[in-house]
């Protein structure tokens, strides 16, 4: 079990990767659909907006900030390893860090730039939609999925 000190920063690890898996789970289940039932013009548009709309303070300290402590309690689990829950914080840490935030730098990112270099209405953008769409949100499941798994994994090292 976690004490003292370090169980603040495993409550904020909890909840960041909580509400960054929160986020990434209601893309996957129904805004991504949303947007794919529109005409591409508009659904690109739209994801256009959303792509910008996302990089703002309130998420980016959510999300790089959840990141910067999993890389903190990786080291922590080193300085506590091989006492209770020591396991758990690397495991979160490692999920989040590889499976949300690195995937999201590899995958998700570069799919991101490539849509918002292009203009709504053409035939480039038409064509490239549906598979930005399928492969985005392949990519955001597994983003989900990692986030939840660091949430859960840290809120182990607590009990």
């Amino acid at each position: 079990m976690i004490d003292g000190p370090y169980v603040v920063l495993t409550v904020l690890g909890v909840l960041g990767t909580g509400l960054t898996a929160g986020v990434f789970c209601g893309f996957s289940a129904f805004v991504m659909r949303g947007l794919a039932a529109l005409p591409p013009a508009q659904g690109v548009a739209a994801m256009q907006r959303i792509n910008v709309a996302a990089v703002r303070p309130a998420f980016m300290l959510v999300f790089a900030g959840s990141a910067v402590l999993a890389v903190v309690m990786a080291v922590v689990a080193f300085v506590l390893w091989p006492d209770d829950g020591a396991v758990e914080l690397l495991l979160g840490s490692g999920l989040f860090l590889f499976g949300s935030f690195g995937v999201t730098a590899a995958a998700n990112v570069p799919r991101n730039n490539t849509l918002q270099a292009m203009e709504p209405g053409t035939r480039e953008a038409a064509a490239y939609w549906p598979a930005y769409v399928r492969e985005w949100t392949a990519w955001n499941h597994v983003r989900t999925a990692a986030s939840a798994a660091a949430a859960l994994s840290y809120l182990l090292a607590l009990t």
